[in-house]
């Protein structure tokens, strides 16, 4: 059985799913945009989680609880900076994809929810980004048997479009 992506326009804080992905800054400080917002909706219990785990890199990420969220599970990726390789950026931003989900399947979940990574103040392109995702995505799905259910869950109409498009194609 291969996993089911969907897309919605919506908070990611509030989505019912196993897991839910972070587009977390280096130091996992918490932030804005979609950082922000799931620091605030967890609490303060994943800050002092995400302190213990001395920052992450570009590409990578870390696991903690999910505290007051309906997800269990936060998966803290860190998206690139857009700018200079854009070949090298794609391969960091894809990783965060691979990375993230082959992490959610370590951890058996089911399903898994990605906010649109490093479109916001990263400057990355939502057009760009989104092809790059869904071909992580794809590539990765397989190896992932107990992933029913990926959901790319957009800030705005904009990048639901974009990654409404990139599925399609």
């Amino acid at each position: 059985m291969s996993a089911q992506i969907e897309v919605v326009v919506g908070d990611i804080t509030e989505l019912e799913v196993d897991a839910i992905v972070n587009a977390a800054n280096k130091q996992l400080k918490g932030g804005g945009g979609v950082d922000g917002a799931i620091h605030r909706a967890a609490g303060p219990g994943l800050l002092e989680d995400c302190r213990r785990l001395n920052g992450c890199e570009t590409g990578d990420v870390k696991v903690t609880g999910g505290h007051d969220l309906p997800a269990s599970w936060v998966i803290h990726a860190v998206g690139p900076v857009w700018g200079g390789d854009k070949e090298e950026k794609d391969r960091l931003l894809a990783a965060c994809y691979t990375t993230a989900l082959r992490k959610a399947e370590g951890l058996g979940c089911a399903s898994i929810a990605f906010p649109a990574i490093s479109t916001g103040v990263y400057g990355f392109p939502g057009d760009r980004a989104a092809r790059v995702a869904v071909k992580a995505l794809r590539a990765t799905l397989p190896d992932c048997g107990s992933i029913e259910k990926v959901v790319l869950c957009c800030f705005s109409e904009e990048s639901a479009t974009h990654h409404r498009v990139a599925l399609e194609q």
